[in-house]
């Protein structure tokens, strides 16, 4: 226990000197935490620019982009010809335009099905574009049920039989786990998890290489009794407690004054918290186990994590990868993590339909028995370049 105590006071001293290790853990995440949160402060982004080249100009097509501006989405903004609008989405000043023909209200009178020019910025295809798209195809549906109410009484039908006629399957949708269809609930939590992670590789990844890059690794081991296990266990004693407050301080935030959908337990959560710092712990303690100089395993970290927002399944299942890649959803604790929060925020099961991902959690804590031996002679006999 003495032993443990010195490496830990020794390691918050060294906090003192370097302040790359708050900078990198505090300073990231809350950097981090105020950027999306107050960018998803409305649950989904508003006023979104779309251009509009109306070269028709009747009531018609005036009337259609009033309604496309009046959208909680989108902002229209007009252009005098289609080169001005492209220009303007190339620079990134819209996220799409749309093209009103010639004739419009004619065609549309005529029964002559005009089409409609969409052109959507497929470069952020997740936030402006698929938003543009989804407001104006919105505003297109509308109108082509609107014109055909006027065909249908033109030709005598009853008013009760014509909604019937635009839209004869009425969908009753029902959103489990998030009702106002909030992008923040889906993708900030996980986003903000996923930013601890890489947090958590990056900073214990370099906190175990710099005691190489700076010749300070004979100091620890002696600290250690020439144990490995044992000094890497209480150097990263402080930095599991850091991180898990962290972790759990922004789960407080967020399930409480954010009003986040928790139907399950906060004390399952927290554990589950607990368990993907470990698991991104032991695997950042491989990693240098395995490539002992700072330069390299910070970089192999950083790739490391930074695949795991592609593989947790928050954005795009992992049942549509292809077969090749769907395995690797099992090398990142972020993907066991997320179907914890599936299981016990949205849907509330309890610890009967997450304990096999809290299993997996803890399988991670076996892989630095793997190289620990490695992380022993490269402490002891410093034998690895230190650039």
């Amino acid at each position: 226990m003495k032993r443990i105590l010195d490496i830990v006071r020794r390691e918050l001293h060294l906090w003192t000197k370097r302040p790359i290790y708050l900078v990198g853990s505090l300073g990231v995440m809350l950097a981090t935490a105020l950027f999306f949160l107050t960018f998803f402060g409305k649950g989904l982004p508003d006023n979104i620019p779309i251009g509009v080249v109306d070269k028709d100009n009747s009531s018609t097509s005036r009337n259609f982009v009033q309604q496309l501006d009046a959208t909680q989405l989108g902002r229209v903004v007009s252009f005098g010809s289609v080169a001005e609008a492209r220009r303007q989405m190339e620079t990134g000043r819209i996220s799409a335009y749309v093209i009103i023909p010639e004739r419009f209200d004619e065609d549309v009178q005529a029964f002559r099905c005009p089409k409609i020019g969409v052109y959507v910025n497929a470069m952020n295809p997740v936030i402006g574009g698929a938003l543009s798209y989804k407001d104006i195809l919105f505003m297109v549906n509308l109108t082509n049920g609107a014109v055909q109410r006027e065909v249908l009484r033109t030709k005598g039908v009853a008013e009760n039989e014509i909604m019937a006629r635009i839209q004869p399957m009425v969908i009753d949708a029902h959103n489990i786990g998030n009702a106002p269809t909030s992008y923040a609930y889906y993708l900030c939590n996980m986003i903000l998890t996923g930013v601890l992670a890489m947090s958590i590789m990056l900073v214990v990844s370099y906190a175990l290489a710099s005691e190489l890059k700076y010749g300070t690794s004979r100091e620890l081991m002696a600290l250690g009794g020439n144990s490995a296990s044992l000094a890497v266990f209480a150097k990263l004693i402080p930095y599991t407690l850091l991180f898990t407050a962290l972790g759990t301080i922004l789960q407080l935030v967020l399930f409480g004054p954010l009003h986040y959908p928790l139907k399950g337990s906060i004390w399952a959560m927290i554990l589950a918290m607990l368990l993907l710092v470990l698991a991104y712990e032991a695997i950042a303690v491989f990693v240098v186990s395995m490539v002992p100089t700072l330069r390299l395993s910070v970089c192999i970290s950083a790739l490391y994590s930074v695949l795991g927002f592609s593989f947790a399944g928050f954005t795009l299942p992992i049942s549509s990868l292809p077969v090749a890649l769907q395995g690797m959803s099992w090398l990142y604790p972020l993907r066991f993590y997320y179907k914890i929060y599936v299981q016990e925020a949205i849907f509330g099961v309890g610890f009967s339909g997450w304990w096999i991902s809290a299993v997996a959690l803890l399988v991670f804590l076996l892989i630095p028995l793997l190289g620990i031996k490695r992380l022993e002679g490269a402490y002891i006999n410093q034998n690895y370049p230190r650039n």
